[in-house]
């Protein structure tokens, strides 16, 4: 893949992620020696944690809830995160480019899009939405269903987005203010991800801090599986046990 930069990064939209890219981001993900480096990096808040008994549950599996729009350029920061932490539960297929809006703050963030694609875990469900298009004026991509509808009205009555529910146990609305779009928009993808696998870069400082505290989180709703992950120290720091 030959990226550019800027503008030009809008004609990747939409095209599926090179093996080469989804398996640099699948080391990133398993390399605890790097995670345990940057921790929860420089993301703060954490998740807002929930007075709930209950873990939501589908199929037998904790769910995570994702709500999204392929404008929103705080999305496309967020997905990085979000997809190398999910990486650590299961895999992805047929995740595509995709850009934040040339209309917006932050235009042509580089990012992905859970549109189209897959996840497979056998340990959590992930149940997303991308809800517009990110061209103006947007479309409609896809309709939230009932359990992201419950989860948005009970959590997220503003509807803000990213919206991210790790089972019922902890939700987090927008991007810590510590962190922003800013920290990627002008760079291409080989570009991230090459400043992810530096633990002292700001991005990796804010992506992969995002990915650890979302691995964290959803080691608290799983029984702590697989133990590979949940058992490395930076899930413990950023649980505070």
């Amino acid at each position: 893949m030959n990226e550019s930069s800027g503008a030009n990064l809008i004609h990747y939209d939409n095209q599926l992620v090179t093996q080469p890219q989804m398996s640099a981001l699948k080391r990133i993900s398993g390399n605890n020696t790097l995670a345990n480096m940057v921790g929860p990096g420089i993301v703060s808040p954490y998740p807002s944690h929930i007075s709930s008994t209950n873990v939501t549950m589908v199929d037998g599996k904790p769910v995570v809830i994702y709500v999204g729009a392929d404008f929103c350029p705080y999305c496309a920061l967020t997905r990085w995160g979000m997809i190398i932490a999910l990486m650590r539960f299961g895999n992805f297929t047929n995740l595509h480019y995709m850009t934040s809006s040339a209309s917006d703050v932050f235009s042509n963030t580089p990012t992905f899009t859970f549109y189209n694609s897959t996840y497979t875990s056998s340990i959590i469900d992930f149940d997303e939405a991308e809800i517009l298009t990110n061209v103006y004026p947007y479309q409609t991509l896809q309709q939230t269903n009932q359990l992201q509808n419950s989860a948005i009205a009970n959590y997220d009555p503003g509807e803000s987005i990213p919206f991210i529910d790790f089972g019922n146990k902890s939700v987090q609305i927008g991007v810590p203010p510590s962190i922003s779009p800013g920290f990627i928009r002008g760079k291409n993808w080989g570009q991230i991800i090459t400043n992810i696998s530096d633990a002292n870069s700001t991005i990796s400082q804010a992506i992969l801090g995002q990915a650890n505290i979302f691995t964290a989180e959803i080691c608290a709703i799983d029984n702590y599986t697989p133990q590979n992950v949940c058992s490395q120290p930076y899930v413990s720091k950023i649980l505070g046990s």
